[in-house]
């Protein structure tokens, strides 16, 4: 019992970081945010529940507990996620630039056309059930390290939840809609003749979701809808954070375990392929996630072993 970690975890550590860095930040944008006392607030009981479960962990250290104390934080990123829109919404929206960069490098805009390419219920479901299995291939990735694989459970909690805060503080400070707010704001007309007008401060006051023109319906695309109701805003398009942390997880889970890897990978080719038929990424932005996604994760993995001295020491806790 000597051997179990008497100070912070990793992903506790990353996440007091985070909490600090946007705490500055509500400082700066103070007078521009809708309630930064209420995000203050949050921030607050974030501590407070680290806290808590740090001292359950002491008054019982068992490998219950200690699952929890690695787990716990990442069940934050539905509201870290939204939150980067009370940020973004302080600068002048870049849509119009990222629109034109694809139409100059495909000749087209792949947010519309993909979905014409292949239209129907059929296709939607496919690409909306790839697109929705973003979270569970997470989670599932995560439990692979109860089976046979413990040492590295806070590794791969911790290197998570680095990359997403790499992408949250892109989003931060570069606001980009996508094709899913941009272009019906804009409308067809101009989205078809390649006139993309800057909307300057628009989406600091329109956040509502646009009206899908898709005249297709299913199980998958219901869920995937209601998601997007639930925490969509208009920010964080560049880069895609499910084509980047999705790569991530593939990578991740192709060290633990290899089976589930290839169970996988249809799911992930359907995901990337999502973010542009469900236009809720320009292509650009896909491409890019790619790209960053085996840098942050080489990144992550430095900074984790800065500050976390290893989860080998989980394997000497007993009982759950």
């Amino acid at each position: 019992m000597e051997h179990r970690p008497t100070g912070l975890l990793g992903i506790e550590k990353v996440t007091l970081g985070y909490i600090l860095f946007t705490t500055i930040l509500i400082g700066i944008f103070w007078t521009g945010m809708n309630s930064p006392l209420t995000m203050l607030g949050i921030r607050g009981c974030v501590i407070l529940l680290i806290a808590a479960i740090y001292g359950i962990y002491q008054f019982r250290p068992t490998k219950t507990t200690y699952f929890i104390r690695q787990v716990a934080l990442l069940f934050l990123l539905p509201y870290w996620y939204p939150e980067t829109y009370e940020f973004c919404r302080q600068f002048p929206n870049l849509d119009h630039i990222f629109a034109g960069i694809d139409l100059e490098l495909f000749g087209c805009q792949p947010s519309m056309v993909f979905s014409e390419v292949l239209p129907g219920k059929i296709w939607s479901e496919l690409f909306n059930a790839g697109y929705f299995a973003y979270f569970p291939m997470i989670f599932i990735c995560v439990l692979l390290t109860l089976f046979g694989k413990r040492k590295y459970l806070g590794q791969t909690v911790s290197v998570i939840l680095i990359c997403f805060f790499f992408y949250y503080t892109i989003y931060i400070f570069l606001p980009v809609a996508g094709p899913y707010y941009y272009f019906p704001t804009i409308g067809h007309d101009a989205m078809v003749s390649g006139q993309y007008p800057e909307l300057h401060d628009y989406f600091r006051t329109h956040i509502q979701l646009p009206p899908s023109a898709s005249a297709t319906d299913g199980f998958f695309k219901s869920l995937v809808s209601l998601t997007q109701e639930s925490g969509e805003r208009p920010t964080a398009a560049f880069p895609s954070s499910h084509v980047g942390m999705s790569t991530i997880v593939m990578l991740l889970t192709y060290r633990l375990r290899k089976g589930t890897f290839w169970i996988f990978l249809p799911l992930y080719i359907l995901l990337c392929g999502a973010t542009v038929y469900i236009s809720a990424h320009y292509l650009i932005d896909s491409i890019c996630g790619l790209i960053s996604a085996p840098i942050f994760l080489t990144i992550a993995f430095k900074i984790y072993r800065r500050i976390d001295d290893g989860d080998a020491r989980a394997e000497y806790l007993v009982g759950w």
